[in-house]
């Protein structure tokens, strides 16, 4: 039995987080919260816990996922009431899609006013129901190391997600007999695991492959979740497969091998989408067939048998229904089946079985491949992010959302938790607090954040943070002046009618914006100056904001119509076309 000794909920809620590995929290103070940013003062005090101020609780909970998404780890976001709450809904429903575990302490006020619309009271515990995996109202101190506890658990278990700990004011005042609630003894009886025997399915799953001629592995971010990175890679080297993956399962493939087609769906790769609308055997792993990825969705791999295997039973059948379902863990899955076949003593690979299906995939490879506009003067956008990614090849990266998103997404390989983006909400505004918990996760490393100049703009007040805690972070914005995809479907869908999204008029000059910061600041307009300015962004130890001012009608491409098959791409050209145009230009 573990002594107990009298003291406050807001000590029991800060003990419980770091006892419970806890080393970093983002978040703002205010007033309902005070009581444990007092306490907290004390425990930072001492060196056991250290508060990251940013400058607005949505930078905040983004900073809190993108630690969470880049180390594993669980994510610590601390908000007041009121609106300090309200501000945290868009991050939360971003962290809800994303499946990030993050726990999010909202101050509430104290227990005898809440219903009687008392200052800053609102009802975050309601607003919030449908886009958190759970949520408490903390009633009882007494409650509160196992309220903590079981929020761990629920954030990083099964399919992560996040967890809203509302705690009024006089909860953190109240002083009681304190015992920690270790996480080992917590018991919810409504969240047992998985535990139905998997391998009563694996001669299906086996079969399946050996009736499969041109078989495509379609990977999500629940491979990232699972770390599940060097299973995959045996699974497809041994069988041959080629992989695709979707923006959130970016990083778990090399896309430099061979097997890799990159990125599919609505931008993603010519030869990815024609691979899924030809492939006989689709295995799905931590996807869950979103609409950006299959397009039409009776016509995505509609030649094809479909395998699905997903941590979370709600995803499968929910949008295609299965030839084989398997619920569970993707590594631990993949690595069962690999021992199911290594005893099996009448199994030998075929690895002549794809070799043709392979070779096609090559030919398109080489038909189709990506796009990267080379005028001799101007500066195009996927080739400062192609250069980046050459020079930058062991950093993190984070995007906000919009055509640099996608641009990204095609042209920067990343490694395994070194691609954060928003892919589920599409959040403008993530890039660059994600940035900072990213840094914060891994402070010896490089951090990149993509952006765009109307992504930017949206929370560049966490250039604050980045400044006061002098934050290596280095910012690239893709600078075109507009809202670019909305331009681009402006332009493709709504004849040429650009309502609203030229951001030319009003928007700072970033170099000088940097400045006011203590931010070194850096352009680029011109292709002649991309190496020497790349050179300095990235050898420099400190904070930087690099302004490429691109070509500003440029367009994202491929790119799959709203209600179109992910055959039917916008813009793809052949190789061939491409080399006749060069010709033309040379002559």
């Amino acid at each position: 039995m573990l002594a107990s000794k009298v003291t406050t909920g807001a000590f029991a809620l800060i003990d419980s987080l770091v006892k419970n590995g806890t080393s970093y929290i983002f978040g703002y103070p205010g007033g309902a919260i005070l009581p444990i940013y007092d306490e907290l003062y004390k425990w930072e005090q001492e060196g056991f816990i250290k508060h990251i101020l940013c400058r607005h609780e949505q930078g905040a909970v983004h900073s809190a996922d993108g630690y969470a998404r880049s180390s594993g780890n669980v994510g610590i976001c601390f908000a007041t009431s009121g609106p300090g709450a309200t501000n945290l809904v868009t991050g939360i429903a971003t962290a809800q899609m994303d499946s990030v575990p993050i726990i999010l302490v909202t101050g509430q006020v104290a227990r005898p006013f809440i219903g009687t619309d008392a200052f800053q009271e609102v009802d975050i515990f309601g607003i919030t129901l449908p886009i958190v995996k759970h949520s408490y109202i903390v009633r009882d101190p007494r409650d509160m190391s196992r309220i903590v506890a079981e929020a761990f658990h629920l954030a990083a278990s099964g399919r992560p997600g996040p967890i809203l700990i509302d705690v009024p004011k006089d909860v953190g005042l109240e002083q009681f007999s304190y015992q920690f609630f270790p996480r080992s003894n917590v018991c919810l009886p409504g969240c047992k695991p998985l535990i139905s025997n998997k391998s009563k399915h694996f001669s299906k799953f086996l079969d399946l492959i050996q009736q499969s001629n041109q078989p495509l592995l379609y990977v999500g971010g629940g491979a990232i979740i699972s770390n599940a990175s060097d299973i995959i890679k045996e699974f497809s080297d041994l069988f041959q497969i080629p992989v695709t993956t979707t923006l959130m399962g970016k990083g778990i493939v090399n896309e430099n091998n061979s097997l890799s087609l990159g990125m599919l769906g609505m931008h993603g790769t010519a030869y990815a989408n024609f691979a899924v609308s030809e492939c006989d055997l689709l295995i799905a792993l931590g996807a869950r067939f979103d609409d950006r990825v299959t397009g039409k969705l009776d016509e995505f791999a509609c030649n094809a048998q479909v395998i699905h295997i997903d941590i979370d039973p709600a995803e499968v059948g929910k949008n295609r229904i299965p030839q084989l379902a398997i619920i569970g863990d993707v590594k631990v899955i993949l690595a069962e089946f690999m021992h199911y076949i290594n005893s099996c003593s009448n199994f030998t690979p075929n690895i002549d079985q794809t070799s043709s299906w392979k070779q096609r995939i090559q030919l398109w490879k080489k038909q189709y491949p990506l796009l990267i506009p080379k005028n001799v003067d101007l500066l195009s956008p996927q080739e400062i992010l192609c250069k980046i990614s050459q020079m930058e090849s062991d950093a993190y990266f984070t995007t906000d959302v919009g055509q640099h998103q996608m641009w990204a997404a095609q042209f920067v390989n990343v490694l395994p938790r070194h691609w954060m983006s928003s892919s589920g909400l599409g959040t403008m505004g993530y890039g660059l607090p994600a940035a900072i918990g990213v840094q914060i996760a891994h402070l010896k490393n490089h951090v990149i954040c993509i952006s765009g100049d109307a992504s930017f703009q949206m929370n560049l007040q966490e250039l604050a943070t980045i400044s006061q805690y002098n934050l290596p972070v280095k910012i690239v914005i893709i600078n075109n002046k507009w809202q670019g995809m909305v331009r681009q479907w402006q332009q493709a869908f709504y004849g040429e009618r650009y309502s609203h999204s030229n951001m030319e008029k009003g928007s700072p000059d970033f170099v000088k914006l940097a400045q006011s910061f203590g931010i070194l600041g850096l352009e680029i307009e011109f292709r002649k100056d991309i190496d020497k300015t790349l050179s300095l962004f990235s050898k420099y130890k400190g904070p930087v904001i690099l302004n490429c001012k691109v070509k500003e009608e440029e367009n994202c491409y491929p790119m799959v119509a709203p209600g179109k098959s992910t055959s039917q791409m916008i813009g793809i050209v052949k190789q061939s076309q491409i080399d006749k145009e060069v010709q033309a230009t040379l002559n």
